[in-house]
């Protein structure tokens, strides 16, 4: 009578090449995922523009606007470009003679000194816009 002492287990390979399989194919979807959301356009081109809250806030319609920002900093944005209040005058001149009625969003960070959003709204006086809309988020 053969009694064995110790047992062998052992993967088998066909379980090792499954197992390495599905590794590799969790690291390829990780980093596509990674990668689609680092270099997705929505992301690349949003500011850094914190709004302050509003409990009276309404969604915007869905008419085309112009939307200006103003950053922390004092930067001022013309639909995501960085530009100076003469280059902000300019561009709005330009978007008033291809429409009469311009709409404006002004989105000014609640850090932004409000020297920067007077100047802003300062320029949009000067300019006789009409439609000038705050950005606030509404508050849940």
């Amino acid at each position: 009578m053969k009694i064995s002492g110790r047992r062998e287990y052992m993967g088998t390979l066909e379980s090792v090449a499954m197992t390495d399989i599905i590794l590799n194919m969790f690291i390829f979807f990780f980093i596509s995922f990674s990668l689609l959301y680092t270099f997705n356009t929505n992301r690349l081109h949003k500011l850094g523009v914190d709004i302050p809250k509003a409990k009276t806030a309404k969604p915007a319609d869905d008419t085309r606007v112009i939307n200006i920002s103003v950053a922390k900093n004092g930067v001022v944005y013309f639909e995501k470009e960085a530009v100076t209040l003469d280059e902000l005058v300019d561009a709005i001149e330009v978007s008033k003679a291809k429409n009469s009625t311009v709409r404006i969003l002004l989105q000014a960070d609640q850090a932004a000194s409000f020297k920067d959003v007077a100047k802003v709204l300062d320029v949009l006086n000067g300019l006789q816009v009409q439609n000038i809309g705050i950005a606030v988020e509404a508050v849940r």
